[in-house]
């Protein structure tokens, strides 16, 4: 049976670390050129996000993490309103040539173990962003996206950018849930966890730091994967079933396959 869950990126010993990609469903490729490179700008970045120390800990996350965060919405968004077409307006088309389709590339990010909580509802909320993308009609409009695929994506990506400015920095809800609301750099400069949650919030325990991958076993991971070249993948924690039919059982043996580090 199939499914829209989250995909459990468990090839050769990468399965241990939780890793999740966007269920692609059986959309692997896209003729759009916007949506893959949206696809790619989403994916490399929320994965180096869930790479980050800070993820490992129940903690509020650091400013360093946040900057990124709020770096990667607004950047989000800049795209899909500079991008969009108006119902109304005349779509850019070829008289001749077309683009060929191409794979989407995905970008394994821990989710499934993320210790920090506000960290994992934002990746959450990003990984159903890329989901919908993928398997977003569109991807057989060669040239152009329309405000309802904008609309579409950027809700998730405007209720990432709401809850860290309403319960990180303290942004009153009317103010945060403008479209255009954008922290300044005084709001970030502001960020004082201790002053508003608790003791407990502000402590936590050593996780494992021996077994944890460097950049250089990271690389097989932030090159990104070409869909073709998945192992079968399944729900989290169960792993694939039998019947899956995510992708070809013939995958193309690539990149995916390389050892992840020892324990």
């Amino acid at each position: 049976m199939s499914h829209d869950a989250f995909l459990w990126y468990s090839a050769s010993d990468w399965g241990r670390f939780g890793l999740a990609v966007p269920n692609f469903s059986n959309d692997t490729k896209s003729q759009n050129d916007t949506i893959r490179y949206l696809n790619d700008v989403l994916g490399r970045n929320l994965q180096a996000i869930l790479w980050h120390p800070d993820a490992r800990l129940r903690t509020p996350p650091s400013i360093n993490t946040l900057t990124r965060i709020h770096k990667l919405c607004t950047r989000a968004r800049s795209i899909l309103a500079g991008r969009a077409v108006p119902a109304s307006t005349l779509n850019m088309e070829a008289a001749h040539a077309l683009p060929a389709p191409e794979e989407f590339l995905v970008y394994p990010t821990p989710y499934f173990k993320v210790r920090n909580q506000w960290l994992k509802q934002y990746a959450g909320l990003m990984l159903l962003s890329l989901t919908e993308a993928m398997q977003h009609q569109e991807n057989a409009r060669p040239l152009e996206i329309s405000e309802a695929f904008a609309g579409l994506i950027g809700q998730y990506v405007q209720r990432v950018y709401r809850l860290m400015a309403t319960e990180l920095f303290r942004v009153p809800l009317e103010e945060a849930s403008k479209p255009d609301f954008t922290l300044t750099d005084q709001q970030l400069a502001g960020y004082n966890p201790a002053a508003w949650f608790t003791s407990t919030e502000l402590l936590d325990t050593v996780p494992p730091i021996d077994d944890w991958p460097t950049e250089d076993d990271l690389e097989v991971l932030t090159n990104g994967i070409p869909i073709s070249h998945l192992p079968v993948l399944g729900r989290w924690p169960s792993g694939p079933l039998p019947t899956t039919d995510n992708v070809s059982m013939n995958a193309v043996p690539g990149e995916s396959f390389a050892p992840a580090p020892g324990a």
